[in-house]
């Protein structure tokens, strides 16, 4: 009996030995090419504007929002997610406690205090105040407000909204309609 747990001791060993450097590698090689949300600065989203129109999708996020975090690690890194964003999308990630100058519309933006807390006049403005996180905020193709939303979202329930607004369905259909409509047509990021 004790020989039996012996060999199958060692071939356990073997097995780790011989199969784990070659799942490190795998994972590794997949990490490496996995594809990822193409981030840019607000400033470069304006300039490739000028030269192919789209809508730009801003998340506002502070390093010490664990919700922030966590939609990055999950919701974001969705590859439904991802591959749609990148092909309807400039997107862009934005530190709403930055304290670069921002230029946009010929208005300059800096860090600010609001409350107890500093933040981006940029984000204060987009956000119309209410600074809470995450925030993601949709322009136009020319540049203007869409329209904000606060926190956390889902693969579906973003799904849902990035296809809202880059198929313009907020143009001419409410919210909760359209909602309806989504729902009914079963399009959730994880069918086929």
């Amino acid at each position: 009996m004790f020989e039996m747990r012996t060999i199958s001791a060692l071939l356990t060993l073997l097995l780790f030995v011989f199969v784990q450097p070659n799942l490190i590698s795998q994972t590794a090689v997949q990490q490496e090419i996995a594809p990822e949300i193409q981030w840019i600065s607000l400033e470069q989203a304006i300039e490739k504007n000028k030269d192919e129109p789209r809508k730009i999708m801003i998340d506002f996020y502070t390093d010490w929002c664990q919700w922030c975090e966590l939609m990055d690690k999950t919701t974001l890194k969705h590859p439904a997610i991802i591959q749609f964003i990148n092909e309807n999308f400039y997107p862009v990630k934005f530190n709403a406690e930055q304290e670069d100058i921002i230029l946009f519309k010929e208005k300059k933006y800096a860090i600010t205090t609001a409350g107890k807390r500093t933040y981006h006049e940029l984000a204060i403005e987009m956000l119309q105040g209410r600074m809470s996180f995450p925030s993601i905020v949709f322009l136009d193709e020319s540049t203007n407000i869409i329209q904000g939303l606060v926190g956390f979202k889902t693969p579906d329930q973003l799904m849902q909204i990035v296809k809202y607004f880059a198929e313009n369905h907020y143009k001419d259909t409410p919210w909760t309609s359209y909602c309806k409509r989504f729902q009914a047509k079963g399009v959730f990021v994880d069918e086929d």
